[in-house]
């Protein structure tokens, strides 16, 4: 433990940051924060409930309906953003620091983390200005075209795994299109967000923007998705979360965007560069500890070449270096939390009895304390294990093998989850029929997961609900108006006519005797 380094200057307390102030919970109630190499207790934070949601709400929708940040031109909000971007690089190494500390991601991929954070937020300050929307013309009869204006208040609840990218990713376009936000980051890692507050102010968010309430899901972010008044959800996180969160916003008939669990499939065939797939695959799931939603960590391997690639791959994973966070050679650092701990644990063990241990099994030597795992190989796993359906978030990977492409393409849609795929053959028409039809948001050919931020991310079946990306993301914080504009002769059916033509022919005269009688 003596190779442990904390941090210098850490916070004293985590608030809630509402109305360009710093406070702390209406009921002064606060929660543990621990650090998850050593699980202690390093400071305490504010823990939000109903009330204090109601607080932050306010000042986001005051800032909305008067403030002048929907109102101002995209060029002007594009401004603010980049100097946002400015920002966060600059302090690219204090932020890494911090997110490493409280999350336990290894310091060189923290450092990634927060330079992707600058990047969301340049991207979206470049679009918003770029943005073009659809005007429809009927020449010399009617122009139609859409107006797009910010719907109000969004509420984003963000996850603990790259907690400050997965913000940024969510704040962005958020901000970029004229919204005002709710943000509510997870209980297990709220130090990064924090800074959230500095960074918006000196680049100049105007006052009730950005609002920050930290606190537990069941309370914080239960009171975020059934107020009222926040008409956007984006939710990050597990598919049953996800559920509870769709069946709570339903009597708001609100816009919710989700992307949430998955156990995505790595499909190796016999004529893929092995070389390339190893390295690509032992990433995919080991990176970020795991602890990633479109982690391959499900790898299907063609019969040929499957007893040299499980001896391979256990060799090469039982040589990923597990280390302190915060030491640059690290690769696989700490997870974030004693309760995930326990639970990938408890999976590795389940594992033991569904497959075929090759490398890892438990905590790795020299680490046997906090919340190290050693990254673990499952080999000859079958379809119906647990650890072949079910999401263990953690170092943990199982593979299988397979004959053909149609067994190869049963096996990959076998889950309830449907968020990335990975295919890694040489033959080009198998490559592209097989992404096409495997049952995932995205796929990657021979790639590891590399993203252009103007695609679409989301994924099917249990990994979520609609997508953000690019223009998506755009479509999901703005509401689309129709604007109709007639330019030649109104073309109208014309009701009631006839009636009045009729009523003329009948109409009285002074000759008509008013008496019948």
């Amino acid at each position: 433990m003596s190779n442990h380094t904390v941090p210098q200057d850490l916070p004293a307390r985590i608030q809630h940051y509402i109305d360009g102030e710093f406070v702390d919970s209406v009921d002064g109630d606060t929660f543990d924060v621990l650090e998850p190499v050593t699980n202690e207790v390093y400071v305490k934070a504010a823990a939000g409930k109903k009330a204090d949601i109601e607080l932050a709400v306010a000042a986001a929708k005051r800032a909305f309906d008067e403030g002048p940040w929907p109102k101002m031109l995209p060029r002007e909000r594009s401004r603010v953003l980049h100097r946002i971007a400015d920002i966060v690089e600059s302090r690219d190494a204090r932020l890494a620091e911090l997110e490493s500390f409280d999350s336990g991601l290894p310091i060189t991929q923290a450092l990634g983390q927060a330079r992707r954070a600058a990047e969301n937020f340049r991207f979206f300050a470049d679009l918003i200005v770029a943005q073009a929307d659809d005007t429809f013309k009927v020449p010399g009869r009617q122009i139609n075209y859409v107006n797009r204006k910010p719907i109000g208040v969004a509420g984003l609840i963000t996850p603990w795994n790259t907690p400050f990218m997965l913000e940024s990713w969510k704040l962005g376009p958020a901000l970029a299109t004229g919204n005002t936000v709710v943000l509510k980051p997870a209980e297990f890692t709220p130090l990064s967000a924090s800074l959230w507050a500095g960074i918006f102010e000196e680049a100049g968010l105007p006052r009730g923007v950005f609002n920050l309430v930290n606190g537990l899901g069941e309370d914080a972010g239960d009171a975020l998705v059934k107020h009222p008044g926040v008409p956007l959800i984006s939710f990050t996180g597990e598919s049953r979360t996800g559920q509870i969160i769709f069946g709570n916003a339903a009597p708001y008939l609100k816009g919710l965007s989700m992307e949430l669990g998955g156990k995505s499939p790595a499909i190796v065939f016999a004529d893929a560069d092995l070389d390339a797939a190893i390295d690509a695959t032992i990433f995919g799931v080991f990176s970020l500890n795991g602890e990633r939603c479109t982690a391959g960590s499900r790898i299907l391997v063609q019969r040929d070449i499957y007893d040299e690639f499980v001896e391979r791959y256990a060799a090469q994973a039982k040589r990923v270096k597990v280390g302190y966070p915060h030491d640059p050679e690290t690769e696989v650092g700490s997870l974030v939390h004693p309760e995930h701990f326990e639970k990938v644990m408890g999976y590795v063990e389940v594992g033991k009895n569904e497959g075929r241990l090759v490398a890892g099994g438990g905590q790795p030597e020299g680490f046997e304390f906090g919340n190290f795992v050693a990254p673990t190989v499952f080999a000859d796993v079958k379809p119906d294990a647990r650890i072949f359906q079910e999401e263990i978030f953690g170092p943990v990977v199982a593979i299988t093998p397979f004959d053909s492409d149609e067994e190869a393409l049963d096996l990959a849609n076998n889950t309830k989850y449907g968020l990335a795929a990975y295919v890694w053959t040489s033959d080009l028409k198998r490559a592209h029929n097989f992404a096409q039809s495997v049952e995932a948001g995205m796929v990657w050919l021979n790639s590891n997961n590399v993203r252009d931020l103007r695609t679409p991310f989301g994924g099917v079946k249990a990994s979520g609900l609609g997508h953000e990306g690019g223009y998506r993301s755009i479509d999901f914080y703005t509401d689309q108006q129709a604007v109709h504009i007639t330019l030649g002769k109104v073309h109208n059916p014309t009701f009631g006519k006839a009636q009045e033509a009729e009523a003329e022919t009948h109409a009285p005269t002074d000759l008509d005797d008013p008496d019948p009688r």
